[in-house]
């Protein structure tokens, strides 16, 4: 699986390398600045692009701008946008094209190997990757007495925040230490409250949520 891989921190970029490479990644390229990352996206054509949001020379959003041209040229190009911070507006931005293999992580879950390259994998298969704090921030919110989620139990939100950060049913199943029927029952609960079409394809479900949970009134 090749991947490139845009981060200005020389540290940073070099364990990420190792990492990857440890867990049989190939890494097609690792760059530092927005000039460079496009040329690599368009000359290189990777299987996933693991981006820093800010880099040379604006030091603004030039990563993920960078990202979503190269999505808008090649549609579906699997991003994996790293940030130091939640900043909805990027996870909305990443989001909005509807197709391809999506995430969103903050920097600190790279200092865990497993996780981080869980989600990699991830999004290399056309799934998505959502930041826990991005989705508690959506969930927050949503989470007044007259809006929908109101209407969803303790379980449910459990199950909700879970499946929005892009886990499939046998693996909210675990981490609950439930039945996968049961964790079917939960989400076909949860997309009747909320009113969105019920989906066995994992990314659209994941998709449809978070349209809902930032845009949904």
């Amino acid at each position: 699986m090749r991947v490139v891989l845009a981060e200005d921190l020389f540290l940073l970029r070099d364990g990420l390398v190792r990492m990857l490479e440890a867990h049989d990644f190939e890494i097609a390229a690792a760059v530092e600045s927005g000039p460079e990352l496009a040329r690599a996206l368009a000359e290189l054509e990777p299987d996933v692009a693991v981006v820093d949001v800010r880099l040379p020379p604006t030091h603004t959003d030039e990563g993920l701008q960078c990202a979503l041209e190269a999505r808008r040229k090649r549609p579906g190009l699997p991003v994996l946008v790293l940030s130091q911070h939640v900043e909805q507006l990027y996870a909305r931005e990443l989001l909005a094209d509807g197709s391809g293999g999506v995430g969103y992580l903050l920097k600190d879950r790279v200092f865990d190997a497993e996780q981080f390259v869980d989600a990699v994998r991830r999004v290399a298969r056309g799934g998505t990757a959502m930041d826990p704090q991005v989705i508690q921030q959506l969930l927050a919110r949503q989470s007044g007495n007259d809006r929908p989620l109101a209407r969803l139990t303790p379980r449910e939100l459990e199950v909700l925040e879970l499946m929005a950060q892009g886990r499939t049913n046998a693996a909210i199943a675990a981490r609950l230490v439930v039945t996968e029927r049961a964790i079917a029952k939960h989400t076909a609960n949860i997309f009747a409250k909320l009113g969105l079409e019920v989906s066995d394809d994992d990314n659209r479900r994941v998709l449809a949520v978070l349209a809902y949970l930032d845009h949904g009134r």
